[in-house]
């Protein structure tokens, strides 16, 4: 592993995509901490240390704290992923957007386009829900938190917190085409990473207390590392369909002949399903919070983390984007038409229809097990934690996007390494697939 790092310093490309990732994280984790104008930060500060454990809190930890602060970034990344699902679930349903779609690069760039609208209209409506609702909001002491409320603030703050939004939509946007690793994913990642210090040294304060004991603080750690573990195996893992390629020959030359496999991963979609499913649910949830109605506050209320009716949604949701997006980056028709263009089939599987049929259910199968697997990773330790009232937000969401993004990443260094004949990070493994 040593020496695949070593091996980074003598490629200057990669070197230089790695700097960029990080400079640009660095310009993220600033301006997480540049205050909204017109905002008694004492105040706030306050009203969030009492919704610690609330659906506000699982926001402020994908933000990365900046909701906590009302920072220009207290949007955080959310509106953007809320209009990529709309736009991917249109694409099934508009035929001009699935037209778009099939157009190669210029009908993507238009899709993207859309997107940055969407993205921009979503933030609107999101600020100027906050705007109203700070407005309406005092910490624990009856201090307002807004210094001076009106028209003013609310379209200031509208603007503040839209241009931010943009912001990390182009820095993420950077991140993917001139560093390394795919920049939203990324953005999400720093967000979760920087509150790692704070939870660690909450749990030592509250272990020299004595409000934590040694047990509980063994048990956690052990769970902890328990859903890496698992995290790791399964985003691993891999079912390997055989396929061999029958003998052919071009001119003087002979082709094929050999055999090979398919991998289908169990987990296909990745970190997608639950960052999709938190934004789904954040979205009315977060503007419920801000809004003093009594039918908006008894919604808020059951789409707290740990109630049942916020975990039967959340693994619903993660259900359904699983399945969701596995359809929309695989085709099996498509790879099964191409399987047969160049004399590849699956022992025992006729080519063609029969061929894509087989791919299909096999990838139903591993989906379903792939969705119970990401939907038990985020929803359980949750659920025990919450049972505990740890004074700080863990669970396997968090876990599942911090691991699974960084095995991404040091999936693609290690594409960039072995690329140039330079050994990998490993070099049995090179972090390849298991059977």
């Amino acid at each position: 592993m040593l020496e695949g790092f070593k091996n980074i310093g003598k490629i200057p490309e990669l070197q230089k995509r790695i700097l960029i990732t990080f400079l640009l994280l660095a310009v993220y984790r600033v301006g997480a901490h540049v205050p909204t104008p017109g905002i008694d930060t004492q105040a706030l500060a306050a009203f969030f240390d009492q919704a610690r454990g609330s659906l506000l809190g699982l926001f402020d930890m994908f933000a990365g704290g900046a909701l906590s602060r009302l920072s220009v970034f207290a949007l955080g990344i959310m509106p953007y992923i809320s209009a990529s699902i709309i736009l991917q679930l249109l694409t099934v349903a508009v035929p001009y957007l699935e037209k778009l779609s099939k157009e190669g690069e210029a009908g993507r760039k238009k899709i993207i386009q859309y997107t940055r609208y969407g993205t921009v209209l979503l933030s609107i409506i999101q600020g100027f829900g906050i705007a109203v609702g700070l407005e309406n909001m005092a910490g624990p002491t009856g201090l307002s938190v807004v210094i001076t409320p009106g028209w003013a603030f609310r379209f200031m703050t509208v603007i503040t917190l839209t241009a931010g939004t943009a912001f990390i939509m182009w820095l993420g946007e950077q991140i993917t085409e001139r560093g390394i690793g795919n920049g939203i994913s990324l953005i999400i990642f720093a967000g979760i990473v920087c509150r790692g210090p704070e939870a660690v040294l909450n749990t030592i304060r509250l272990f020299s207390t004595g409000e934590m004991g040694i047990f509980f603080v063994i048990l956690l750690i052990v769970l902890m590392v328990g859903v890496i573990g698992l995290i790791v195996f399964v985003e691993s893992g891999q079912r390997r369909i055989p396929v061999q390629y029958a003998k052919r020959i071009v001119g003087r030359r002979m082709y094929g002949g050999q055999t090979t496999h398919l991998p289908l991963k169990i987990n296909t979609s990745g970190v997608i399903p639950p960052i999709f499913a938190s934004s789904i649910i954040m979205f009315p949830a977060t503007i419920a919070n801000f809004v003093p109605h009594p039918w908006m506050k008894a919604m808020s209320a059951y789409l707290m983390p740990g109630r049942l009716v916020y975990e039967l949604l959340y693994v619903t949701l993660i259900i359904f984007f699983c399945y969701f997006y596995t359809a929309v980056t695989f085709n099996p028709v498509n790879v099964a038409d191409n399987m047969k263009k160049y004399g590849g089939y699956v022992p025992g599987i006729r080519p063609g229809k029969k061929t894509a049929e087989y791919i299909d259910d096999v990838l139903t199968r591993l989906t379903f097990s792939g969705a119970l697997y990401v939907s038990a990773v985020c929803v359980l330790p949750s659920i025990l934690i919450g049972k505990f009232n740890v004074p700080f937000f863990f669970g396997g969401t968090a876990l599942l996007i911090v691991v699974g993004v960084a095995l991404d990443t040091a999936g693609q260094i290690e594409t960039h390494l072995l690329t140039r004949q330079y050994e990998g990070f490993m070099k049995k493994g090179r972090l390849s697939r298991r059977r």
